[in-house]
């Protein structure tokens, strides 16, 4: 059977949340489970590579080929690869799920919300063990990202001077002025926002206020995790607390964007797995149906774990199999180029 898939890179959530907005899979791994060789750094301590699918099996496939130590990436896991499509079948009886109490709050659109609630429900139906779990640093996760991945941004994106990387200027007369223009030509609006804000947080006077605390207060959410999975196997939560907004609609207030990965960026910030896959669709003011992402986590190196609770919430729904009219009509234009492989 023919499957196409993408690949994606994951900073703070940018696998899962254009895979929730999309009606499709997408899966961050864990921090090092999959070598970063060759992609562009943008925050070294957050970034990592994954796939886009149509169905979790595919996922699970494709990272059983993805993963694994490479001696070209110091930060990669020499760990052993699992099968993790052998145990994808298994059934959800004696799973504890934690729902974290700090992600069901007010703020999220209220059909995301229901079809979030209405996916808890669907899993005690399949045997599995619901409770209610608390990560009590989540209202710092957005902050930490944000000074975090801007501080390393501004170390890692200093190499695209127009010498060795990316884009060059033409017609400059002088190094000063070709270091300005490549820069400024080279980046658009908000890479130099996130460049400005990373630079500042590093400078003197500011580097022990800004990222040295963000450290601190990052091994504190790390905790948070780990102590949520003493007690359950997975957590779930949305991946989104909306559906899709329209292009450009947030354009002019990047808090209003950098909000959006609410929850989505504590993952990355633990180094943990986390997997979107779609759970139902909202209705948008003009009617439009779009469709609402569900997001599954799981403890550093448990990607079996999440794959299991995702494909058995999938195989026994058919959001999965649903498109909206519009996106159908969309998809019989468009042209994208993706990778095909057989699985049986």
């Amino acid at each position: 059977m023919k499957r196409s898939a993408h690949f994606g890179s994951d900073t703070g959530g940018s696998i899962r949340q254009p895979a929730s907005l999309s009606g499709v899979v997408g899966l961050k791994p864990t921090y090092g489970r999959v070598s970063r060789f060759g992609l562009v750094a943008f925050a070294s301590s957050l970034d990592q590579i994954g796939p886009l699918t149509k169905t979790v099996r595919d996922a699970a496939l494709l990272l059983g080929v993805m993963a694994g130590v490479d001696p070209q990436d110091p930060t990669c896991l020499d760990e052993p690869v699992p099968d993790y499509a052998d145990g994808l079948d298994r059934d959800l009886r004696g799973v504890r799920l934690g729902l974290p109490k700090e992600y069901m709050i007010e703020g999220i659109d209220a059909q995301v919300k229901a079809a979030v609630e209405s996916a808890l429900s669907h899993f005690q139906s399949l045997g599995a063990d619901v409770v209610e779990v608390s990560l009590p640093h989540t209202e710092y996760a957005i902050d930490v990202y944000y000074v975090i991945a801007t501080a390393e941004a501004s170390t890692n994106l200093a190499r695209f001077d127009g010498v060795r990387y990316g884009y060059r200027a033409e017609n400059t007369n002088s190094l000063l002025e070709h270091y300005e223009r490549t820069r400024e030509e080279g980046f658009g609006a908000e890479v130099k926002r996130r460049i400005i804000l990373g630079t500042y947080m590093l400078s003197s006077g500011y580097y022990d206020a800004y990222y040295l605390r963000a450290q601190k207060v990052r091994t504190l959410i790390r905790k948070d995790f780990a102590a949520a999975f003493e007690k359950v196997d997975a957590l779930i939560s949305p991946t989104s607390p909306t559906a899709a907004f329209k292009v450009g609609e947030r354009a002019e207030d990047p808090l209003q964007m950098y909000l959006a990965d609410i929850f989505t960026n504590a993952a990355n910030l633990a180094g943990i797995c986390g997997i979107s896959l779609p759970c139902g669709f909202a209705k948008s003011e003009e009617g439009t149906q779009l469709p609402i992402g569900l997001q599954v986590l799981g403890k550093a190196l448990d990607e079996a774990r999440i794959f299991q609770v995702a494909h058995a919430y999938e195989q026994s729904t058919d959001w999965h199999s649903q498109r909206p009219p519009a996106i159908r009509s969309v998809r019989k234009r468009a042209t994208v180029r993706s990778l095909s492989f057989s699985s049986s």
